[in-house]
């Protein structure tokens, strides 16, 4: 049992179960009954996405300074009660089933959900290799 952290629309891989959609908006110009069969996502839950202001700056990151930033107020949002409980529980169900959380960055190691793969880690889940 394990958690995979995806790119959102990817095709999906044998086993990883409902994929969660940590994102602030659904994909444009998809009717929302098409969101699971085009491999974007089952369930959104975009509270663990950053918010609109810490998404629009993150945006627009061009050095490490900036990231970093983008890092501090991503994780200062996720440190939120609310969050914390949803990431405390994704962690805990790690150890239950399969299934995947993700974003639609291209780049992993300049989106949230790299930031959200250390959290959950660090909540002791069961992190699997997409790429395995």
């Amino acid at each position: 049992m394990a958690i995979r952290v995806v790119r959102l629309g990817s095709d999906r891989i044998t086993g990883e179960g409902l994929r969660i959609g940590t994102v602030r908006r659904p994909p444009r110009g998809v009717r929302k009954e098409d969101f699971s069969a085009r491999n974007w996502y089952d369930v959104w839950l975009p509270n663990l996405s950053p918010s609109p202001e810490t998404m629009k700056f993150g945006m627009n990151v061009n050095t490490e300074r900036e990231w970093r930033v983008f890092a501090n107020k991503y994780r200062a949002e996720m440190a939120m009660p609310a969050n914390a409980h949803l990431i405390d529980l994704l962690a805990a169900l790690s150890h239950q089933t399969d299934f995947s959380v993700g974003c639609y960055c291209k780049d992993e190691s300049r989106c949230h959900r790299s930031l959200l793969k250390t959290l959950l880690i660090d909540k002791g889940a069961t992190i699997e290799d997409p790429d395995r």
